[in-house]
């Protein structure tokens, strides 16, 4: 069973409640997405986070569950028929941002739910074809049975193939797409590896339903998984080889190489952030994440951060057998719960720079972004997609407290908001689709060339906009909209008023 366990902490007069989460058999696996009143009409779309940028409810006309190919074709024909908008939803919907939305709740959703069967093994010429609808984990364990492995995947083992595809992977795919009505208004396409409109299928945001994907895949292989902590003195220079950022000027590296097949171990990656927790768990440390918000000095927000990140040191961020020695389909993705932004590599080294020059003007305001793991840089190689990344790049990742009241403020706010936009526009960052907020997308088609080849108050802190006046931030809460302390172009909102003493804990370090 998890326990929870209850610790207080006396912080510069204050009680700090540490909750401490342990393994257990129970779960907080995604439910099912998308909720109808009427059978299958008059639906409603949520994603794994309980809530979109805008708070706003997603809501459809109907939703659609096909298993064949047969089925699919006629959903997407009928939704051409009635000139409906459709957009595909997958079976945990992971996405932060509300483009699965189908435009109103006049719209079709379509779930891949049960399109999930293995089609076509091909061990010999190393090639599997499953339905869209296959997670990754499924997916990965079929290849090892059959002595194969996927070479590339995302942490999250989750995701469905089709999201896969539709977020810039490589392979081939039927997609069923709107026809005239001398083809019966839907038409299922063969996009092979060199077929001109993959590309545009890629990275499709939703706006395909895909029918069946072929990888190709490589034989089964090992890799060996070592993390190495260093001081950040050199990171701007080291970022175009590697790096995660711990705002405490420490650094993790992670080793990872490929090994031959006979070098012992069966190592496990077992994500720490992507393990099944008991509610009672989770719901305690947002109670602790809020205590902080309200009462909390960064002192004390400091000293709490230390708990997860030397829990991270002490088990290599969930890799078991460490130093880690295993096959590609155990190493590559983890996801027991349910049993950023990207900056062009020959930029990151100045970005990276930036960043240590706001974390050293106030390292304490950095202790949010600590607790949740700091700053988290993934390398992401260059796409051929219409919507993908044009040049081999570095995806810039921050996990901070949003409040459930729409508009509240947050402590330090302004150092994420101005990390963000100096990413996004000093750096010409292009924001990640599936979990941006909404400002992030402002003339963000422009940074896709390609793209033409396809087919009020409070408003900067829930991400819907970039501060231009104090009414965007919370004036009567003392913040208001300020440049960047060093990207002087960011507009963010900062506390600035006598008033800070009456609003929660004063440090006096």
């Amino acid at each position: 069973m998890r326990v929870l366990l209850l610790a207080l902490l006396v912080v510069a007069g204050l009680l700090l409640p540490v909750f401490l989460l342990l393994p257990s058999s129970s779960s907080t696996r995604s439910s099912e997405p998308i909720a109808c009143t009427d059978g299958t009409s008059n639906c409603t779309l949520t994603n794994a986070f309980g809530s979109f940028p805008d708070r706003a409810i997603c809501r459809a006309a109907g939703a659609a569950y096909p298993r064949t190919e047969q089925e699919l074709v006629a959903v997407v024909a009928a939704a051409a028929v009635a000139k409906r908008k459709v957009k595909v939803a997958t079976r945990h919907a992971h996405s932060f941002t509300k483009l699965v939305c189908p435009g109103g709740g006049e719209g079709t959703i379509i779930s891949t739910r049960w399109l999930n069967r293995t089609v076509r093994v091909d061990a010999e010429r190393r090639l599997l074809t499953v339905d869209s609808g296959v997670v990754l984990r499924d997916l990965i364990e079929v290849a090892a049975a059959a002595g194969l492995s996927l070479p590339h995947a995302p942490y999250w083992s989750g995701v469905t193939i089709g999201g896969l595809l539709a977020n810039g992977a490589h392979g081939s795919s039927l997609i069923v797409t709107p026809a005239p009505a001398s083809q019966g208004f839907a038409v299922v396409r063969d996009l092979g590896e060199d077929h001109p409109d993959l590309d545009a299928a890629k990275v499709s945001l939703g706006v395909i339903s895909q029918d069946t994907v072929t990888l190709e895949l490589q034989p089964l292989f090992k890799r060996s998984v070592t993390f190495v902590t260093r001081n950040d003195t050199d990171l701007a220079e080291q970022v175009a080889v590697w790096g995660h950022l711990d705002p405490r000027r420490k650094v993790f590296y992670r080793k990872d190489d490929r090994v031959d097949v006979s070098t012992p171990g069966d190592g496990l990656n077992d994500y720490l952030f992507l393990r099944s927790y008991a509610k009672l768990g989770v719901i305690a440390a947002r109670v602790a994440d809020e205590w902080l918000e309200e009462k909390g000095g960064d002192l004390a927000r400091c000293l709490m951060a230390r708990l997860p990140t030397r829990k991270v040191e002490q088990e290599a961020f969930g890799f078991t057998g460490y130093p880690v020695v295993g096959f590609q389909h155990r190493i590559q993705a983890a996801g027991s719960c349910i049993d950023g932004d990207g900056v062009a590599l020959p930029k990151a080294p100045a970005f990276v720079g930036d960043v240590l020059r706001l974390r050293d003007l106030n390292p304490r305001a950095f202790g949010g972004l600590d607790a949740k793991l700091g700053v988290l840089m993934r390398y992401v190689r260059a796409s051929s997609a219409h919507l993908g990344k044009a040049e081999d790049s570095v995806d810039v990742e921050v996990i901070y407290y949003r409040s459930y009241t729409d508009g509240a403020p947050r402590k330090h706010a302004g150092v994420v908001d101005e990390l963000e936009q100096m990413a996004l526009r000093k750096y010409g960052g292009r924001p990640h689709w599936g979990k941006k907020r909404n400002f992030a997308f402002d003339g963000a088609i422009a940074k896709y060339p390609r793209a033409r080849d396809i087919v009020g108050k409070g408003c900067a802190f829930e991400g819907l906009c970039v501060c231009s006046d104090d009414s965007h931030c919370a004036p009567g809460k003392g913040y208001f909209c300020r440049p960047g302390k060093v990207y002087k172009e960011a507009r963010v909102c900062v506390f600035d008023g006598d008033g800070r003493r009456s609003h929660g804990a004063v440090d006096e370090l």
